[in-house]
């Protein structure tokens, strides 16, 4: 199953995750768990690019806002058949550190627009063909608690310097509400809203 964790910069998905990795190993039936990032910077050259354009180095690209939501699918779309079968798996668990969610989040949040969520459902799930998530987990830290995580971040490690939607202030909040929308009126399938292990292993032992 695929299990999609969501949220702003610096909400604490990756310590959830590390977290749940630990837990979901116990549940009877699980035979592998693993984890994925997006945007997978390392990997994939779209992701590459999309980071460029934040750091101001694409031209007039980030200023886009359905520009850099294509990038960020195709990041997507290039594990698609790898995350297809993982939601053919019953028996194994795939975390998901950002998944679909956020492209549909941050692009709606930045154009003002509810009506691009359903832009970015069709253009993944159906265009793309990338598999729906069991679940999606928002993270809800609250965005000035965040701000603080990922500033510190930056300051301790000159390698996550933060780009330019990290640092939009008016953005992230944005990205936060429209979180919290998605999430109340679940948004292409089943969420929760936990920022800690104990909710999401319920779910986890409910899908199962």
């Amino acid at each position: 199953m695929i299990i999609a964790l969501e949220g702003i910069d610096g909400a604490g998905k990756n310590t959830l995750v590390q977290a749940l990795i630990r837990e979901i190993v116990k549940v009877d039936g699980i035979i592998g768990v693993a984890t994925m990032s997006f945007p997978r910077y390392e990997e994939s050259i779209h992701a590459q690019i999309a980071s460029q354009a934040l750091h101001g180095k694409m031209g007039d690209l980030v200023d886009s806002a359905h520009g850099m939501a294509v990038m960020f699918a195709l990041d997507r779309a290039e594990v698609g058949k790898e995350l297809g079968q993982w939601a053919a798996s019953r028996s194994d668990v795939l975390l998901l550190d950002r998944y679909v969610a956020s492209n549909a989040a941050y692009t709606s949040a930045r154009t003002g627009n509810v009506e691009d969520r359903a832009w970015v459902a069709d253009l993944e799930f159906e265009k793309l063909g990338l598999p729906r998530p069991d679940l999606q987990v928002l993270v809800d830290t609250a965005p000035e608690t965040a701000r603080e995580r990922a500033a510190k971040r930056e300051s301790l490690d000159a390698s996550r310097t933060r780009d330019k939607y990290e640092r939009d202030t008016a953005l992230q909040d944005a990205t936060f509400a429209a979180y919290l929308d998605m999430a109340a009126t679940g948004w292409e399938g089943r969420w929760i809203r936990a920022s800690e292990t104990a909710p999401i292993m319920q779910a986890v032992k409910e899908l199962r």
